[in-house]
């Protein structure tokens, strides 16, 4: 793992809890979880508490802006592909 991705990891612990669930596998060509959580910070979440393979893109729940967030990514790039807040 490199430097930067370590320290995004040691972050999205310090702030929470995260769950890597399992609903589907992520496929051979797919971006791994690490690097798809390193995005969603990136893009202003402070938080990632789930993260899971389903339905043929990344699902995940995080915090921004203070609000809990639900959120879709592609699974090549990690680029997310709609968010919305997490009723």
């Amino acid at each position: 793992m490199n430097k930067l991705a370590s320290v995004v990891f040691a972050v999205a612990l310090s702030v929470g809890p995260l769950n890597l669930a399992r609903a589907d596998q992520p496929g051979p060509d797919w971006m791994p979880a690490q690097q798809v959580i390193e995005q969603v910070l990136k893009s202003g979440y402070t938080q990632v508490t789930k993260l899971e393979a389903d339905d043929g893109r990344w699902e995940g729940e995080g915090i921004k802006n203070g609000q809990k967030m639900e959120f879709h990514a592609d699974p090549k790039t990690g680029v997310m592909t709609s968010e919305k807040l997490d009723d």
